[in-house]
């Protein structure tokens, strides 16, 4: 009798569990998406370049439910976004694999080190991750799919980041990975882990009911 309350008690927990995570993870999603339509130009980037914060949500429910949650917020903020752009499903496509690498790095690290030590690699192996990934996703993917897809010639791109930062010139493909893309996605990645941090703390005693570790 003993052991059939013992199960029952398991999947009761189990089932909050999940229910838990589910919910978690649509709040983190429906809050990605706001803050995704916050975007805001940078200094000394071009137009196309925007800021937002959604990724801080995703690496909530990437650290809180796990790698998979992350993504999935990654995922479904894409998707709900689409409709609300004219890029060609381009900028979204690029948005979900770099964000994906940034969260699932950061929630992996985390996951082994589940603790402040822990938070703070974690969101510097994710920054890392982030620069790399969006340095080859852009290169390879990105600049490529605006050219064939959406007509817009790699010449007015260069022509739009040298007009957005005059401290430096801009000749090549690689001149706008290694000069645009990699110090946004530097500065995107550390403030947004900064944020991260400064908020995730706080909040983790709500979401995991104990605190971090020293």
């Amino acid at each position: 009798m003993s052991e059939v309350t013992s199960n029952l008690k398991e999947q009761s927990q189990s089932r909050k569990k999940m229910i838990f995570r589910v919910a978690l993870t649509g709040v983190m999603t429906a809050l990605a998406e706001v803050l995704m339509m916050l975007e805001i130009p940078l200094p000394l980037m071009p137009g196309f370049l925007k800021y937002d914060l959604s990724d801080i949500p995703a690496l909530f429910a990437g650290f809180v439910c796990g790698p998979l949650a992350g993504v999935i917020v990654e995922l479904l903020k894409n998707l709900i976004h689409m409709p609300l752009t004219n890029t060609q499903y381009i900028g979204e496509v690029a948005n979900f694999i770099s964000g994906s690498i940034f969260v699932l790095t950061g929630a992996l690290v985390y996951r082994r080190m589940r603790s402040k030590k822990g938070v703070v690699l974690s969101l510097a192996a994710g920054t890392v991750a982030l620069t790399i990934a969006t340095s080859f996703v852009n290169y390879f993917f990105s600049l490529p799919l605006y050219e064939k897809v959406m007509g817009f010639p790699l010449p007015a791109i260069i022509d739009m980041c040298n007009k957005a930062n005059t401290v430096v010139t801009i000749d090549s493909k690689l001149d706008v990975i290694f000069m645009t893309f990699v110090p946004f996605n530097i500065f995107k990645g550390i403030t947004i882990s900064v944020m991260a941090f400064l908020l995730y703390l706080p909040i983790h005693l709500f979401f995991e009911g104990k605190k971090v570790e020293g």
